[in-house]
């Protein structure tokens, strides 16, 4: 390994947030599932959370994914329950993503605590039992006529106000994890 692929394996591992992370539910167009993790490698996401209780878990390529999925964690679940008990257990507030008069713009959500995002699949959006479970509902602001955006677009520009608030408090600034998991972590990319 090059030194300068070393300090960017360590720069990549310093910005890493555990505190956020992505739960995709039945999304089943693997070039969605692939652009999310792209997304989410972007604004530094550790890991992400694939709840498939309704369809098969599609097969991603490493091409579409800009090989992204070789960088995120991915933990799957075979129901939103059993998702949102392991998240409220790990101390995660859950939004899920809903378009409708209850839901809160994200623009007015405080996204550097830890917190679980909840897109839904493309066609039927978040279940039911995800808005249920869910601590509270968010959604895009939009001026439009059409009042959805792609999954995958929605994924990135909610990450981007993720990445912007927690820029603002400066959380890529200091490592989130510790020096051991840091060490895990860079060994385990290593062999990548």
């Amino acid at each position: 390994m090059t030194e300068r692929r070393r300090e960017k394996f360590l720069s990549v591992i310093r910005q890493r947030q555990p505190t956020l992370t992505l739960v995709m539910e039945d999304i089943h167009d693997p070039h969605n599932v692939s652009a999310v993790l792209r997304s989410a490698d972007a604004v530094g996401v550790l890991e992400v959370q694939l709840v498939y209780a309704n369809d098969p878990f599609p097969k991603l390529g490493k091409k579409s994914s800009a090989s992204a999925v070789k960088w995120i964690h991915r933990r799957k679940f075979k129901s939103m329950q059993e998702c949102c008990d392991r998240l409220h257990e790990e101390g995660f507030t859950i939004y899920a993503t809903h378009i409708g008069r209850r839901s809160t713009s994200i623009y007015d959500i405080d996204l550097a605590k830890k917190v679980a995002l909840v897109f839904g699949n493309e066609h039927r959006g978040v279940s039911k039992e995800a808005s249920e479970l869910a601590d509270a509902l968010i959604q895009i602001p939009m001026a439009g006529m059409i009042q959805s955006l792609n999954v995958s677009v929605a994924c990135a520009v909610t990450l981007y106000e993720a990445f912007r608030q927690r820029q603002a408090a400066g959380m890529y600034g200091k490592p989130a994890l510790a020096p051991k998991e840091i060490q895990t972590l860079f060994d385990e990319w290593t062999k990548k």
